[in-house]
Order: structure tokens, then sequence, then C-alpha cells
């Protein structure tokens, strides 16, 4: 009240205009309160327009008195920063030199922030040498800059020169530089940084250990990470989710996925993030019930309208080797993103659905959804399996359309695909042409010149690969491994071997183990694989073994293909094949009571012998044919000219090979002989397609030798080239010769 008198006696004695001018300051003042209240408004609500339209009213204000003061810079530029607003922020940034207001600390610290957060370090640098005094606050802006943009060395040395200053580092100097070496995978300043923490007392502060737990993981200490994450007297979600991603990267999808059901047993705020590491885990171990129990607990806690955690559960399905629910998630997404497709047509490709992948890929461009690499990427491996050089040539020109031909996994994979639809000179040309080669560029090609079987030539490219510098990996080496197999190259495979660990550090896995074995077998040195198998640091695998029993077969060995089949059925596999091998190994044998000993044994564990197939694609239809078969539309005519070719093939020498059919008289085994499946694919590729044309067909099982001596002869006395791609190579049959050189 005393200070309401004193005012209005005061204004009682001030002359009218002085009056007026009072009045009038007042009135601007009260503009003034008006506009920074309105920018404050929509800087609480980062709206920078609406901050911007507050700022120019507030400059634009009447007798100068509304005029914008430092805060309210700042205020835009932090706006700015949030945004990634470099324009604008430059533009403010003008307006604060004109003023003379760019030394100011708060100003400075402001501009720095700013142009660290819009990806510009070098102009948040040069504000910040230009700044007369430096608080942590301007440390901290630099620091957090040189992180974010990927400057991890100059963040480090940026907080040592910080603490040669005087400044000392705190909190959020640390959940800063600490990002920066863990995204850089240096595990050194790491470390130091945990020291310094602890040193201050700053190591109890849950954004600290978090980081620090981060750091460590990315930095593929986990150990120190689980340590750094038991001690932690408090733990976030944020906690949790940093240790379960560790676990994750650092190949321990089993702990990642035990630590997710500890969190939620424990009651811990599960997010989307902990979903999205627990579907991987579940993916990655083929945890097909706990997948499920993920997919509950996501629905429970409305994570079911998040798109990226449903794109997650659909690769979880895939992996899980349940494209059927996978499709079903896919089928019920009110929103799909290109994600979603990508995920859906490569979870088709890798579970063997490769029509289901081109018919979600066909459904994607209808719904004008434009492909991307990974579109390309993961659906080209469904045409490579269909073997359908029709369809590689389209992919293969609707990449060039979308400009992503020259992209290296695409390239890649179109390598690949080429190399499978048996072309492998155009795979060739396309690998010559290509601006950018990885390491999985030349794997690709490698590989498809061994199923190929020019051994000699993948060898070549191996050894130009290694003469350019390119280092192999593990891949590189399985697949030069598995060319010298199908080419007979002993020597070069033994040397490739001993090279893998002696010259590069690369362990051996199962793969190489069962190519050696492979190598020798078919090679006719079956008491060195098996020496080679005794002498292996791991315990082999079903593949070893039946790589093995496979040699054994071929050199008719019945006493190793016991002992190693064995070893098989130990291990329980779930496919008869190896039980249909050895039998065919007794009945060679002469040996039947063993016969009907695998046989019986197959009856009691429910295991059937896979069918034969082959198929052939013409004008795109799918025909397949089984042995025996007589349900095709043109059956016929199929069978009426296998009669005559059977006829035209024996006049040039052909005798059927009944070694591999038993218990029924000669003449019938040579009636099942030349019903074979590859013979009617064949036979009917030769009745659809004008004489040149090239055949191609594709078999579920390895050739026999009958089919194969009967290709042969086919190719020359029908003048035509024939290409076999079976279960294991390819064959191109020309001439009355096969480029397997009858080596397979």
């Amino acid at each position: 009240m005393t200070v309401c008198c004193v005012a209005t006696a005061s204004a009682s004695f001030l002359s009218p205009p002085m009056k007026r001018n009072l009045h009038s300051q007042s009135h601007a003042y009260a503009v003034a309160n008006d506009h920074h209240m309105h920018l404050r408004e929509a800087a609480a609500r980062s709206d920078l327009p609406g901050a911007l339209a507050a700022f120019a009213a507030m400059s634009s204000a009447s007798a100068g008195t509304a005029r914008p003061v430092l805060r309210t810079f700042t205020s835009l530029l932090k706006l700015c920063a949030a945004r990634g607003d470099l324009t604008t922020g430059r533009a403010i940034h003008a307006q604060l030199a004109v003023r003379g207001l760019t030394s100011e600390g708060l100003a400075a610290t402001a501009l720095a922030n700013m142009y660290a957060k819009c990806c510009r370090p070098s102009d948040a640098r040069r504000v910040f040498d230009r700044m007369p005094v430096r608080d942590r606050v301007a440390w901290n802006a630099l620091v957090a800059g040189y992180a974010r943009n990927g400057l991890t060395r100059m963040a480090m040395e940026m907080v040592v020169r910080m603490q040669e200053e005087g400044e000392r580092p705190d909190s959020v100097t640390l959940v800063s530089v600490l990002p920066a070496c863990a995204n850089a995978r240096v595990l050194a300043p790491c470390r130091e940084a945990h020291a310094f923490a602890i040193r201050a007392g700053l190591d109890e502060l849950v954004n600290v250990s978090t980081a620090i737990l981060d750091a460590y993981c990315k930095c593929g200490d986990i150990r120190a990470a689980k340590a750094v994450f038991d001690w932690m007297p408090v733990k976030n979600s944020v906690s949790w989710n940093a240790m379960i991603d560790g676990y994750g990267e650092n190949g321990d999808a089993g702990e990642a996925l035990a630590l997710f059901k500890r969190m939620v047993e424990e009651g811990v705020d599960v997010t989307d993030v902990s979903v999205l590491a627990a579907l991987q885990a579940c993916g990655e171990l083929g945890y097909l019930d706990e997948g499920r129990r993920v997919h509950e607990l996501l629905v429970g806690i409305k994570l079911d309208s998040n798109v990226s955690v449903m794109n997650a559960l659909i690769t979880m399905y895939s992996k899980c080797k349940r494209i059927d629910l996978a499709s079903q998630v896919f089928n019920e997404l009110d929103r799909r993103t290109r994600v979603s497709w990508n995920a859906m047509i490569l979870g088709c490709t890798q579970n063997g659905c490769s029509d289901d992948a081109l018919r979600i890929f066909t459904r994607m461009q209808m719904e004008n959804m434009r492909p991307d690499s990974f579109t390309l990427v993961s659906v080209i491996p469904a045409l490579a399996d269909i073997s359908d050089p029709l369809q590689a040539r389209w992919i293969h020109g609707y990449s060039i359309r979308l400009h992503l031909d020259q992209d290296v996994y695409v390239l890649t994979a179109l390598i690949d695909m080429y190399a499978k639809c048996g072309r492998v000179t155009i795979a060739r040309a396309l690998f010559n042409s290509a601006r950018e080669k990885h390491v999985i560029t030349w794997n690709a090609l490698i590989h498809g010149y061994g199923s190929h079987g020019f051994g000699k030539v993948a060898v070549e490219l191996f050894e130009e690969m290694k003469s350019i510098g390119m280092a192999p990996n593990e891949t590189t080496f399985l697949s030069v491994l598995s060319a010298c197999s199908h080419a007979g190259l002993v020597e070069e495979g033994r040397k490739y071997f001993t090279s893998m660990k002696d010259d590069y550090g690369l362990e051996p896995g199962m793969e190489h183990y069962g190519t050696m074995v492979d190598l020798l077998g078919r090679a006719g040195k079956l008491d060195e694989a098996w020496a080679f198998i005794q002498k292996m640091p791991m315990d082999p695998g079903v593949s070893v073994y039946g790589a093995m029993l496979g040699a054994c077969k071929l050199h008719k060995n019945v006493e190793l293909a016991e002992e190693s089949a064995q070893k098989i059925f130990e291990l329980e596999p779930q496919e008869g094949v190896y039980h249909v091998l050895l039998a065919n190994i007794y009945a060679n044998a002469s040996m039947w009571k063993d016969v009907a000993r695998v046989r019986t044994a197959m009856e009691k564990k429910g295991l059937r012998k896979t069918p034969g197939w082959s198929i052939i694609q013409l004008k795109n239809e799918i025909h397949t044919f089984y042995s025996g078969s007589t349900n095709h539309q043109n059956a016929k005519a199929i069978y009426s000219r296998l009669a005559k070719l059977i006829e035209e093939i024996k006049a040039v020498g052909y005798v059927p090979d009944t070694d591999s059919i038993h218990d029924v008289e000669d003449d019938v085994k040579a009636q099942l002989l030349n019903t074979h499946s590859e013979k009617l694919a064949i036979a009917f590729g030769l009745i659809r397609t004008a004489p040149g044309t090239t055949i191609q067909i594709k078999k579920n099982l390895r050739v026999c030798n009958d089919c194969h001596n009967a290709t042969k002869l086919i190719s020359l006395v029908t003048g035509r080239e024939i290409i076999m791609r079976d279960i294991q190579r390819f064959h191109h049959f020309k001439d009355g010769k096969c480029s397997c050189g009858d080596y397979w």
C-alpha cells in the first residue's frame, strides 16, 4: 500500500508530456512482455515458426523498447539446434553480430551448440575459440558436437584440453564423450573415463554408469559391462536395454534373452527397445516358444501398434522357420513400411518359399511402395533359387532402372544369381564391370565358378584377389575349398586349408572341415579323410560324417561307412538321407540283411526317403516331374519321346547303370531308370523348345550315375546343350561331355 502511494504521489508531480511518455513506455513494455511470453510458449512447444513470428513482432515493436534480449536469441538458437535448422541459426548469428552480442558467454555457447548439432563442428570450434571466457557448458557443447559428428579423437582431445585449462569434466562431459569412444570401438579411453567417473564420484549417477556399460559393450568387453551393470545401485530401463543390447551385439543371444526375462520378472518397465532386443535374440536362437511369449507381452503393453516392433516380429518368426506366423503378422499390419515388405520378402526367401517372395515383391510394387537396395538383395536370391534366366535378366534390368545396379550388395546378389541360373559368363562380365568390389563380391564369383566345376578358374580368381591386397574371409576359403573339392584339386585344397589359419589367422569352422573331408574323400583318400576327422579340434558334426559317408559310397568302403553312419545316427539328424545312403552302400555290397535292418530303423524313427524331383521352367510356367510320374498333361508325348531317345542313345553306346537299384529284376531296373525325373524333364524340354535351344533343369537330389551318362549322350544325339543344377553343383552337358569331367 505504501509503495502504491509513493508511486501515485510521484506521478502527480510529472508534467503532461512526461505522463504521456510514461504511459507509452508502460504500453511498450506490456507489448514486449507479451511477445516474450509468446516466444517462450513457442519454445516450450519446440515451435520454431511460432517463435520466429514472436521474434519478428518483438523486433518491429514501437519506440524500440521491445527489443529482443539475449535470452530471446539463445531460445531461438536452442530451437534451431533441436531442429537442425542451420539457415535460421546463421541468420540469428548475424542478428547477434549486428548487436555486438556474439562475445557474450551465453550467446557464444548457444551458437557453438547450434553449429555442433547442425553438423558444422568447424563453425562451432571457431565460435568457441573466439570466446573470451569459457565455462563448462561451452566446453561440453564442443565435446558433444565433436562426438555427435563422429570426430571421436577430437572429442577426447577436447576433454583433455578442458582439464589442462582448469575446467573439471562433469557428468554431461562423460555422457557426451563415452558414446564417441564406443562408436569408435576404442577401449582404452572408455576405461580412462570410467576411472575418472569413479574418482569424481560420478559413477553412481545412472546416466553415467549406463553410458560406461554401453561403451564397454560396444568395445567388446562384455565382462566389464556386466560388472558395471551388477554394481549399479540404481538401474533404469535404459540401463537394462543397454546391457541386453550389449549381449546381442557381442553374439550372446542366450544371455540377452535371459536378462530380458529377468527384467520382466523384476517389474522394470519394458520398452520398445527391450522388446526389439528380445525378438532379435529369439530369432537368432530359433526359440519359437519364447518368441511367442514376447509377442503376447508386447500386445499386453500396447506395442502392437509400433511398426518397428511388428517388423521385428516378422523377422523373428521367419528366423524360427514359421513363415506362416510371419505372414499373419504382416497381413494384419495397419501400416506397412518398406522395412515391413523387406522383412517379409527376406523371410520367404530364407525359408525356401521363393515363389511367395516373388508374389510379395509384386504386391509391393502394385501398392506403390518403391523398392530399395535391401528389397532387391532380399528378392534376387529367390530368383536365384528358381534358376530362371529370363527372370534373372528382368530383375537385372529393373535394378538398372532403379539406378541400384552398381550398389555393391545388389551387384553381388546379381552375380550370385546369374551363377546359380547357369550363366557364369554373365556373372563374370558383371564382376568385371563393378566399380566397387567387396570381399563378398569376390566370394560370390569364386563360389559360382566352383559350383560349375571350374575349379582352376576359381583358384586363379582367388589368387588374383590376394594379389591386389583384398583379404579373404572365412566364406572365401569355404568357397575356394569347395571349388577344389568339385574339381579334384587336392594339393591346392590342402594348401588353402593350412593358409587359412597360418597366413590369415582365421579359425576353420565345421563347414571348412566338412569340405576338406569331402575333398579327400572324393579323391579316394578315405584313410586320410578319416584320420583328418579324428584330429579335428572340435566334435565333428553331421556334415563332416555325412561327407565321409558319401565318399564311402563312391568308393565302396563298407567298414568306414558303418563307422561314419554310427556317428551320424548318434547325432540324431532329422533327415532320412543318411539311412538311405547306408542302405545303398550295403546293397551295392549285397549285404541284404543289413539293408533290411537300416530300412526297419528308418520306419521306427518315422524317417522317409526324400522323393526326387526335377523342374523345368518354360514361358513363366514351372513344370515338376517325379520319377515315374504320369500326371502331366503331356505325359503320353513325353514318354513317347523318351522311349525314342533311349533307343537313340543306345545306338551310340548307352548301357543302363543298374547298380543303384535293388530288389527287382534287371528289365524292371532299366524301366525304373528310364523314368527318372531328370529324363522326363529333358524329354519335355525337347518337345516344347525349338531345335538348338539350351535346356535347363533343376533337381533336388544328386544326379545319379545312369542319368549323368544318359544326359551326356542325349546332348550328343540331339545337338542340344543341357544345363542341370543338382543339390551339389551344375553340370553342363554338350557334345557328349560334361563340364564336371565325370568328377562329382
